[in-house]
């Protein structure tokens, strides 16, 4: 029985990548910090939970040893420098030290939409930059040394929906006590994800390897949908998918610039966890579409899942008002 070792399992993308896996008849080990705060992974009968600092570069490697797969899903959307340093950059230098040391195969990893290993400098959010730097510490691990270290696969998707998202149902949800929607970076350009489709990529990223993993070169690969919306179009679709206000929503006003910046300085001051930062604004500055210079999930075989007809089963599910 092949093993899986997936970071980040206890989350959204996480939680469906284990299923997946088990259905496939993989061993899959989760680490978390703690097993009674752990999220989705006790719900998916067969997962193992190992408490585990991911940061702690040897007991990592310990963990790594004897695992044939691993899938890092590790990320963070706010936070300062030094978080996005730490998650985006930091560990996954540990990463790909343990990971070579305890002999790993196949590393799959899940970027972004936006990254550039080659420029990552060259981005214009924090997010995005730290995202390159940590896809090009993982490639040259994976060509660097002499055989190979591991197979390596980056993909990077656009926004990932589905029914646990906190995207779409984010949307639904203020729609339902506002009574406007006044929004920041209303023409940024989106083309989503199925989170279904994202978990079925990571799955077939790990059938490439065989039989001889070590003999090929990296995959980067891009994660996308099969439609383009701008932000303003997803707002209006999860209010008329989730029926506020007889499916009609609220009124969406598109915020200048320069207001749009005040509203994600006063979001990131509030409690809890921001619905949009400064960073985020930044991170729309390019489109969150397929370059067409990488192949899609397509490569991969999979016929990518249109947004509408799946959010219109979990939203109007949860949301109708």
């Amino acid at each position: 029985m092949n093993k899986a070792f997936v970071m980040g399992g206890t989350g959204f993308v996480g939680e469906r990548v284990c299923a997946q896996l088990l259905a496939q008849g993989w061993q899959v080990t989760v680490p978390t910090r703690s097993r009674a705060s752990s999220g989705t992974a006790p719900r998916i009968g067969g997962v193992t939970l190992l408490e585990l600092d991911v940061h702690d570069e040897a007991a990592l490697r310990g963990a790594l040893m004897g695992q044939d797969a691993v899938v890092n899903l590790v990320a963070i959307l706010h936070g300062t420098q030094a978080q996005f340093q730490q998650v985006h950059v930091s560990l996954l230098e540990k990463l790909a030290r343990a990971a070579v040391a305890a002999g790993v195969k196949q590393l799959v990893h899940v970027s972004a939409i936006g990254a550039n290993a080659q420029q990552p400098l060259s981005a214009p959010s924090m997010y995005l930059r730290s995202k390159g730097q940590g896809e090009a510490v993982l490639l040259r691990a994976a060509t660097l040394t002499e055989p190979p270290g591991f197979e390596l696969t980056i993909l990077r998707p656009s926004v990932i929906f589905g029914a646990h998202d906190k995207f779409l149902n984010v949307f639904a949800s203020l729609q339902k006590t506002l009574p406007f929607m006044p929004l920041a970076g209303a023409d940024a350009r989106f083309q989503p994800v199925w989170v279904e489709d994202v978990a079925s990529a990571v799955l077939r990223c790990l059938a490439r390897s065989e039989p001889a993993a070590a003999a090929r070169a990296p995959l980067v690969l891009e994660a996308c949908g099969p439609d383009v919306f701008t932000l303003r179009e997803l707002v209006q679709l999860a209010a008329r998918l989730s029926g506020v206000r007889g499916g009609r929503g609220r009124a969406v006003f598109a915020l200048p610039k320069w207001l749009a910046r005040v509203q994600a300085t006063l979001m990131e001051l509030a409690p809890g966890e921001p619905v949009m930062t400064r960073d985020n604004l930044d991170s729309m500055k390019l489109d969150n579409v397929a370059s067409g210079a990488l192949p899609g999930l397509d490569y991969l075989g999979i016929k990518v899942a249109a947004l509408v007809p799946v959010a219109t089963a979990y939203l109007g599910a949860k949301h109708a008002v």
